[in-house]
C-alpha cells in the first residue's frame, strides 16, 4: 500500500479553521478543493484515504470547535454541525419530529451514529462502489472525462434521478433526505463572511457537474443546521435490502398538513434514487390543495418520476420509488382510499 504524507492542523476555533483553509500554504486549494480537507467524525474520511481514493495534502482538524450545541430559537431547530447523529436523534427537541428522528435512527449503525456528526453526515460522498474503487478507470467523478462504470456494471444501490450517462451516483445521506422535506438550510461561513444555503441547493447534481459533490466555495465552513419544526405531521420510511446498516434502496419523507379535508402543506424529500437528497417539487404540484387519495398519490408519483433515467440494474427503482412514497403519503396524511 502506497503511503501519501499529509499535514495535519486542529482548529480550536473557527477562525483558526478558516485561516488553516485559506493560507498562503493551502492557497492551492482553490484549484484542487480536494486537497484540503475538514476533518469532524471522520467516519467516511479515513475510509477513502485509506482505500487511496481521496488524498490530501492538508486535513484540518475541526472536532474540537464549539459546534455541538442544540438550540430551539421559536420554530427553529439550530443544530450545530459537529453534533453527532445519535445525540441529536436522541435529543428531546426531535422527539415529536418523526421524519428527522427517523432518518437518523435509520442511518449507519449505533457505533458510527455516535460518532458521525451531522455536518459531516450532508457533506458525505457517494458511496458508488466504482467511485470507491481506485482500480476502476471510468469514472468521471474520480477522473473527468473517463466514463461511467456503472452504466453498463452493477447498479442496484444507483440513481435513476438528476443523472444520466455521464454518471449515476447516488447521494447516500438519509439526514439529508429529511431536511430538503422539511426546508432546511445551513449556515455557511468562510473568507467572505457569513451566508446561510437551502440545503436544497448545497449539493451539485451529477447530470450538471458529477466532479462537484457541494456548492461549498472555497475555504468555507458548515457551521450549523435551521430546522424548521413544522405545524404538520411527518414521517420517514426507508425501504433497504435487509433491516440494519444498510443504504436506502429508496427512502421517502414526508410532510404534510390536511385542512378541511385538502392538502394545505406537503412538502417531500427522495433517497436512494436521486444524486442529490432529491425533493420531489412535481410531486407537490400536484398534490398542494387537493383531496388526499390513492388515487391521486399515484398521479403525483408518476408526475415525478416521468423524466427517470435508468439502466439494466436499475429498472426496478421507479417502480419500487413509487410504492415507498405512495405508503408514506397514505400513512402521514390519514388517506385510506
Amino acid at each position: 500500500m502506497s503511503v501519501h504524507p499529509f499535514t495535519y492542523v486542529r482548529a480550536d476555533d473557527l477562525e483558526t479553521a478558516a485561516a488553516a483553509l485559506t493560507s498562503d500554504a493551502v492557497a492551492r486549494a482553490v484549484q484542487n478543493p480536494d486537497d484540503v480537507v475538514l476533518l469532524a467524525g471522520g467516519t467516511t474520511q479515513y475510509d477513502l484515504m485509506r482505500d487511496g481514493v481521496w488524498s490530501p495534502g492538508t486535513l484540518v482538524d475541526i472536532s474540537g470547535l464549539p459546534l455541538t450545541d442544540v438550540e430551539v430559537e421559536g420554530d427553529l431547530l439550530v443544530v450545530g454541525a459537529g453534533v453527532t447523529m445519535a445525540d441529536l436523534a436522541a435529543h428531546d427537541a426531535v422527539a415529536g419530529l418523526d421524519v428527522l428522528r427517523d432518518s437518523l435512527l435509520l442511518a449507519a449503525s449505533p457505533q458510527l451514529r455516535t460518532m458521525a456528526t451531522v455536518g459531516g453526515n450532508l457533506l458525505q460522498r457517494t458511496r458508488c462502489r466504482y467511485y470507491r474503487d481506485p482500480g476502476v478507470v471510468q469514472c468521471n467523478k474520480r477522473v473527468p472525462g473517463s466514463g461511467c462504470a456503472a452504466v453498463e456494471g452493477t447498479a442496484r444501490m444507483h440513481a435513476v434521478l438528476g443523472v444520466d450517462a455521464g454518471c449515476i451516483s447516488v447521494h447516500p445521506s438519509d439526514l439529508a433526505v429529511a431536511l430538503v422535506a422539511l426546508d432546511a438550510r445551513v449556515r455557511l461561513h468562510g473568507p467572505d463572511g457569513a451566508r446561510t444555503v437551502p440545503v436544497t441547493d448545497l449539493h451539485v447534481r451529477a447530470d450538471e457537474d458529477p466532479t462537484r459533490d457541494n456548492t461549498l466555495r472555497a475555504g468555507e465552513v458548515l457551521t450549523h443546521l435551521e430546522i424548521p419544526v413544522p405545524d404538520a405531521r411527518t414521517g420517514y420510511l426507508k425501504v433497504r435490502e435487509r433491516a440494519s446498516y444498510e443504504f436506502a434502496l429508496t427512502s421517502a419523507a414526508v410532510v404534510a398538513r390536511v385542512e378541511d379535508g385538502r392538502l394545505a402543506h406537503v412538502a417531500i424529500g427522495l433517497g436512494g434514487v436521486g444524486s442529490v437528497p432529491w425533493r420531489a417539487r412535481r410531486a407537490e404540484d400536484v398534490l398542494a390543495g387537493q383531496r388526499p387519495t390513492l388515487e391521486l398519490f399515484e398521479q403525483a408519483v408518476e408526475a415525478e418520476l416521468a423524466d427517470a433515467f435508468t439502466v439494466p440494474g436499475t429498472t426496478f427503482k421507479p417502480e419500487l420509488a413509487r410504492r415507498t412514497l405512495v405508503r408514506q403519503l397514505r400513512d402521514v396524511t390519514g388517506a385510506s382510499e
